[in-house]
């Protein structure tokens, strides 16, 4: 059974207002008081945020088990210092974002200016292991089609800076500000996706391998692929769900290549297309069908994303919980929904945090 492992940012805000907060470097300091050995939180790119990442877990029970864990003792770490963590992609209300004091991120700050203080937002990356970096290519080539869907499902940033965006993955239109950011071409080959990575390294506007940000890639740490297309999801059965759906898109994916399917041939341009229409409809309105690249209801094709991954779900015990958990997330709605919900009930854009904080750490 292939492993999975998941790493989420929060925001860091005041449990009052619910302004985000610049004490990551607090927080961080106070964990490893706690416990020297602790390696669960690290720094991020903005000392508004605070980064946790799971041990691998084949059982997903398990796995959403520790996100809950995860979440619970990093506002238990957090709120020691008078703070507290919301899973949020964006911040609702107003922030001036500052960048951590690490040398990565101040040469990233000098180099790219504006951009990087204005990427204060929080994803979901999801690593699913993979046997070797033959097969780890072979996926990323066939599941390009399928990621808008996952941006869909776990859209959680319909706020930036005080107003509505009108997208329901705003986060995802911020990060593709990066130049070394989105999907890719088909690579065909290992060889041939290190070589693209070398190329783009040799160029000198990236610092190292580590910031090659496509929406999938081979990770270079561990012997995973590793999908960054989500928003950091506001409930902790949302991630579980997500990181389920991926690893059976994955395996989906590996079985196809051993059984010599070819992956399907769709352009960056149309692929950056859906991955727009995802991000401004979440589930609210039509998403773009991953087979025929042609507008489809998101019921539909979540749907047809169930059934392109159903012998791997059937395989791993998880049909029964995806179908259900899928359903009920169409029903009541993803992050975007549920935050519009909530200010147009309270009117405040503090109590759409305070009610998502309370959320994040049920």
């Amino acid at each position: 059974m292939r492993t999975v492992g998941v790493e989420e940012e929060l925001l860091l805000v005041d449990p009052e207002t619910g302004e985000p907060q610049a004490l990551s470097a607090a927080v961080l300091a106070r964990a490893a008081r706690d416990d020297p050995s602790e390696e669960t939180f690290e720094k991020e790119l903005h000392n508004q945020q605070l980064e946790f990442a799971t041990h691998p877990q084949a059982d997903m029970t398990e796995l959403g088990a520790e996100i809950v864990r995860c979440r619970k003792e990093a506002a238990r770490v957090a709120g020691e210092i008078g703070t507290t963590v919301v899973a949020l992609a964006t911040s609702p209300l107003p922030v001036r974002p500052s960048v951590s004091m690490n040398s990565r991120y101040q040469w990233m700050a000098q180099e790219f200016g504006l951009p990087t203080l204005e990427q204060l937002v929080c994803g979901c990356h999801i690593h699913v292991s993979v046997e070797s970096d033959d097969e780890g290519a072979a996926v990323l080539d066939r599941i390009r089609p399928w990621l808008s869907v996952l941006t869909a499902l776990s859209a959680n940033s319909p706020f930036w800076q005080g107003k509505d965006s009108l997208y329901s993955s705003y986060r995802s239109r911020v990060w593709v500000r990066w130049p070394m950011a989105g999907p890719t071409e088909l690579f065909g080959s290992a060889d041939a996706y290190h070589r693209r990575v070398d190329d783009m390294v040799a160029t000198g506007v990236l610092r190292d391998r580590g910031m090659v940000y496509f929406d999938a890639r081979i990770a270079e740490r561990y012997p995973t692929v590793e999908i960054r297309v989500s928003d950091v999801c506001l409930e902790a059965s949302t991630a579980t769900l997500l990181a389920t759906l991926t690893r059976g898109l994955v395996e989906t994916a590996a079985r196809e290549w051993r059984e010599g399917v070819a992956p399907a041939g769709h352009t960056v341009d149309l692929l950056r297309l859906a991955s727009w229409r995802a991000a401004r409809s979440g589930l609210e309105d039509d998403l773009l069908h991953p087979l025929s690249m042609t507008p489809a209801p998101a019921g539909d094709v979540v749907q047809a994303l169930l059934e392109h991954v159903g012998p791997a779900l059937d395989d791993s015990g998880d049909t029964d919980r995806v179908h259900k958990a899928a359903a009920e997330l169409l029903r009541h709605g993803n992050g975007a929904r549920v935050q519009r919900e909530i200010l147009e009930r309270t009117g405040s854009l503090g109590d759409v945090v305070t009610e998502c904080v309370r959320r994040t750490q049920s």
